[in-house]
């Protein structure tokens, strides 16, 4: 996550998810899971112990995990405001890549070294974790457990990353599976021609969709209850003043345990968070593999290609079909600022046709004569096959909300973060037993030094 613009914030109300979103790549192959529209016409039940708001990985992982604790499944109900897991789990470009090094330097400023080192050895933990959970349940999500390639693509760039790295060694930071390569071994290794360096680190891929819809399937198995097209518009609290009412078109629901998995959304039932919490729409892309990519020359790892922190693109290649998943930020200098500012948005009902462009013109720039032209096909069914949009949330602190919500005994949020650490807290552990950072909480002393910023 990175920082949130104010300049290009004003004016951006808090909302929950728009009606009618396009349709990504991952939810276009995933159309026949049996409750992607589960209950979207039966009413909510009066009262239940556990409420989820929102379907998506968090959500779903969430209800796992409760019931893996041993809470009865028939005790939490999960409300979502549109079809399955149709948020950025479903939306994002494909990646498991945890950040080896890069944002030590910004995490060390809002959070101090100490921390800025333990979000990083949270990155880590995260991979693996993920790893050991498809392996253990036989999760079919197409994961991919390879590396990753972080590209400098300027030499201003390969300086600043030469600069965090040494810092981050220094402070202690493991960079024992982090391989270095100056400019003609980066190139070769890459296959990028312009590459003028590249650090390489285990890192995986995977099918998102298909991951957030085998934990709902499998919360659903063990008795959970999950309610598509309900949205949530207000949460109040109940007359006993010890439970939360939770308003939805269907009735409305008394419970003791509000949990909220909306990530960029979240600021619409807490509007606490709004100055924290900045909407913005990613965009993606859809590549069916050119000879120069097919057989035998398919990528094994995915990248991050970057001229500077903020002006990037990302690329997988799917192990499974070989299909290609282009992402550009919205840091392009070559994007027009009425481009720019409309990325800070909740609408996510169709793609940019200017960042497709700078997509297809950055893809000749990375990958010269590789075949023609994405945009133009020598064969039918080759090159440019979707484009869609997401919304993800970005902090103004740069990491994730996960915790209690402070004054409001028995709400919950995890925005931008999986539910295992979350489950723990609910359950009446110690923010110890998470293993995760301390800066993650969703505390006092966060809240007011978010608003000194």
């Amino acid at each position: 996550m990175i920082a949130s613009n104010d300049d290009l914030k004003r004016g951006v109300k808090a909302s929950g998810p728009i009606p009618n979103p396009c349709l990504s790549y991952w939810q276009r192959t995933t159309r026949a899971f049996p409750h992607l529209n589960a209950n979207r016409d039966e009413n909510v039940p009066n009262e239940c112990l556990y409420v989820i708001i929102g379907s998506g990985i968090s959500g779903a992982l969430t209800s796992f995990e409760l019931t893996e604790s041993g809470v009865n499944g028939k005790d939490i109900i999960i409300l979502e405001a549109r079809e399955a897991a149709s948020g950025a789990s479903g939306r994002n470009a494909g990646h498991v890549r945890p950040d080896a090094f890069r944002g030590f330097k910004h995490y060390s400023t809002f959070h101090g070294p100490e921390q800025a080192l333990k979000i990083l050895a949270n990155e880590r933990l995260v991979l693996n974790k993920v790893d050991e959970f498809v392996r253990k349940h036989e999760v079919q999500c197409d994961f991919n457990l390879s590396t990753t390639f972080d590209v400098c693509m300027t030499p201003e760039f390969t300086a600043y990353e030469a600069e965090v790295f040494e810092a981050f060694r220094k402070a202690g930071g493991d960079v024992s599976h982090v391989k270095y390569y100056d400019t003609e071994e980066a190139q070769t290794r890459t296959r990028i021609k312009n590459a003028v360096a590249a650090y390489e680190w285990p890192a995986g891929s995977s099918h998102p969709a298909k991951l957030a819809q085998w934990l709902l399937n499998a919360a659903i198995e063990r008795g959970v209850t999950l309610f598509t097209h309900c949205s949530v518009s207000k949460v109040t609290k109940h007359d006993n003043g010890e439970s939360w009412d939770i308003h939805t078109p269907r009735g409305n629901v008394t419970t003791r345990n509000v949990i909220h998995c909306t990530n960029a959304y979240a600021s619409l039932l807490l509007p606490q968070l709004e100055p924290h919490l900045t909407p913005n729409r990613a965009q993606a892309h859809s590549i069916i593999a050119p000879p120069a990519f097919s057989g035998p020359n398919t990528l094994g790892s995915t990248f991050s290609l970057r001229y500077d922190l903020h002006h990037f693109y990302s690329l997988i290649q799917r192990k499974n079909d070989g299909t290609m998943i282009f992402g550009v930020s919205r840091g392009s200098p070559n994007l027009s600022p009425e481009t720019l500012k409309g990325c800070v948005t909740f609408e996510d009902r169709s793609y940019n046709e200017e960042i497709l462009n700078e997509a297809l013109k950055q893809w000749q720039i990375l990958f010269p004569g590789k075949d023609r032209d994405i945009a133009g096909r020598d064969v039918h069914g080759e090159g440019l096959d979707h484009a869609w949009t997401g919304i993800i949330g970005m902090t103004a602190d740069y990491v994730p909300f996960v915790g209690p919500v402070e004054g409001m005994n028995g709400q919950w949020v995890c925005a931008g973060f999986g539910g295992h650490g979350i489950v723990k807290l609910i359950l009446g552990k110690e923010w110890g037993e998470t293993g995760l950072p301390e800066c993650f909480n969703m505390n006092k002393e966060r809240a007011l030094k978010l608003a000194s910023k």
